[in-house]
């Protein structure tokens, strides 16, 4: 006879056991070129150039280089396409969004004093969203040897089985709540009860069909507040305050089933995972501009670690579904007797910090090439405070993650009131293995037209990067191969003031 099984976790708790990842960690600590359709255009090269909102993310002296108080607004669309490929089975799922990615304005401050060497000062006021997480990936396949049982054994091992049967899941830690689950959900059985030793209920044999869905929304937005200065008519500086905004869902689906031949044990399960990720965090910039002659500039800028406080919020309901359980009571009379929404305390993440060196040559009023180069150190990126839990995820991350680099590539090239843009990125792996996440390379172009006080301009831009992506990261952590393929239209209207 068939049971259904089914626990929920859905109501409010609280909890200091934190749920982080080296995974979590990276979605703030890398980077996306967004911003400006003629920033996005020559993908991001403005590190010596300056004089648009976006230039400031790279280089704050280059809001210097303004010579008249102007706004901007830029609306921008995503197409995320994620090609997987797992057990040899392949999917595609992609994802469409349209938003206000960026508002600016700059205030240009020329000094009257003809004998002072500070030329002028400029404030400015610039939001982009420097991170859009909107994307959804499938991947489906038959898994010949390793069944998701293996991850709710990993977290069950050592824990005496009466310590889950006499506490609620909201009185445990992240990892003992999943053996909770994984005992509730008959989907493992205790061996010996009291030596924390267990086995898979799911039937041997292999060829489990699986399947795992992702859907993720939010943004990590940034609000500089800029302030810069020229010197004679060669040297910029600058300096950016950064504030961070970061919200952040993500509910994912694993299916698993299989028609092995027993009498006894789980024919399919059902695990459900949201989270919610919000907070705030800081950094600061501050770089500087040389014109070496008419024709050619120097650039070079220091971006903070960001140093975030963040809170989480995870929901959980898995499902299981067996057959013959009257056959054995101890498959019968286990029943969750908990329903929470776990809402952890807030915990600290520091992201590393970038050097970026910058080169231009500017070609009259005719056109530019500009190139960028960055140097981002990911093995410095760290949980706080650095007590006994986040010391080994800490470790991990400095082991497993490298210094990266980054070469953006732009030019533009002017024909009366038309500018014609085009650009190449390349940034290497934040990992040593350089599989985990690989290289990323794009490519964008794009034009604009001047009408005198406001300027509009367009670009397309593309980026691509393999991924493998893990079922889970403990215990059963086969993973599929992710080609994500991101598309990008952007429109931006700047007006004079």
């Amino acid at each position: 006879m068939e049971k259904y099984l089914t626990l929920i976790i859905a109501a409010l708790s609280f909890t200091a056991v934190q749920s982080q990842d080296i995974t979590d960690a990276m979605r703030y600590a890398q980077d996306n070129t967004n911003g400006t359709a003629r920033f996005r255009a020559m993908s991001g090269a403005f590190g010596a150039l300056g004089g648009d909102f976006s230039a400031l993310n790279v280089n704050p002296a280059g809001s210097a280089v303004f010579n008249n108080n102007q706004i901007g607004l830029t609306l921008n669309s995503y197409h995320t396409k994620n090609e997987s490929t797992y057990f040899g089975t392949k999917n595609s799922e992609s994802n469409f969004t349209l938003d206000l990615n960026q508002a600016g304005a700059v205030f240009v401050f020329k000094n009257d004093d003809e004998k002072s060497d500070w030329k002028k000062f400029t404030l400015a006021l610039n939001y982009e969203n420097t991170n859009k997480y909107d994307n959804s990936l499938f991947y489906s396949g038959t898994n010949p040897t390793n069944s998701v049982a293996d991850y709710f054994l990993y977290y069950a091992e050592g824990i005496p089985l009466s310590a889950l049967q006499n506490s609620y899941y909201d009185e445990l830690n992240l990892g003992d709540q999943q053996a909770f689950l994984g005992v509730n959900g008959h989907i493992i059985t205790p061996v010996d009860p009291n030596s924390g030793t267990y086995e898979s209920n799911v039937p041997p044999g292999g060829n489990y069909y699986q399947e795992n869905s992702f859907e993720s929304t939010g943004y990590n937005g940034k609000l500089a507040f800029n302030a810069a200065a020229q010197y004679k008519d060669k040297f910029y500086f600058g300096l950016n305050l950064n504030t961070h905004f970061s919200d952040y869902r993500q509910a994912t689906l694993f299916h698993e089933d299989n028609n092995n031949s027993t009498t006894e044990g789980v024919r399919s399960l059902d695990f459900a995972n949201e989270v919610y990720t919000y907070g705030t965090g800081f950094s600061f910039q501050l770089g500087a501009i040389a014109k070496v002659t008419k024709e050619f500039r120097l650039g070079v800028a220091y971006e903070s670690p960001t140093w975030y406080e963040l809170t989480d919020e995870r929901y959980q309901i898995l499902t299981t579904r067996g057959f013959n359980y009257d056959g054995n009571p101890a498959l019968s009379n286990a029943t969750p007797d908990s329903d929470v929404v776990l809402i952890y305390d807030p915990y600290k993440l520091q992201t590393p910090g970038k050097w970026t060196g910058s080169f231009a040559y500017v070609f009259g009023k005719t056109g530019l090439l500009s190139i960028d180069y960055s140097l981002k150190d990911y093995s410095n990126t760290q949980y706080r405070p650095k007590d006994n839990y986040f010391r080994p995820l800490n470790n991990q991350m400095a082991e497993l993650l490298d210094v990266s680099s980054e070469i953006r590539i732009g030019g533009e090239y002017k024909i009366n009131q038309w500018s014609l843009r085009g650009g190449y990125r390349i940034e290497q792996s934040p990992y040593k293995d350089g599989k985990t996440v690989g290289d990323l390379t794009g490519y964008s172009g794009g034009l604009g037209y001047n009408f005198g006080s406001t300027r509009l301009d367009v670009a397309y831009s593309r980026t691509e990067r393999d991924i493998q992506k893990q079922s889970f990261s403990h215990g059963f952590t086969d993973s599929a191969k992710i080609n994500s393929i991101n598309d990008n239209v952007t429109v931006t209207l700047t007006f004079e003031l």
